[in-house]
């Protein structure tokens, strides 16, 4: 893997964290699942670039949550079943808001 450019992802995708100070590779789900769903397809493309498709297919799969939309998308990228994605079995087992 080569070195990352803290300007090839726009600053907006993390707009809620420390965007200089990010870690890229200890916290690489983190990126991962933020690039998927809040990013466009110029940073999904530089995030293939650089993490490789076992990387991002693991972190995808595993992740507790993704919008819809981002775990949609994921599926298409990845060419995995969406029932294999943890953040839409979660989503079946607590489809709604509890009425409080």
């Amino acid at each position: 893997m080569r070195p990352i450019d803290s300007k090839r992802f726009q600053k907006r995708i993390f707009g809620d964290t420390d965007y200089e100070s990010l870690d890229y590779e200890g916290k690489f789900r983190y990126v991962i699942e933020r690039v998927f769903s809040h990013g466009d397809v110029s940073d999904i493309r530089e995030c293939h670039r650089y993490y490789g498709m076992d990387k991002i297919r693991e972190s995808l799969l595993e992740s507790k949550f993704l919008p819809k939309r981002a775990m949609y998308l994921a599926a298409a990228f990845i060419n995995e079943p969406i029932e294999k994605f943890r953040c839409y079995t979660l989503r079946q087992s607590n489809p709604t808001l509890l009425p409080y």
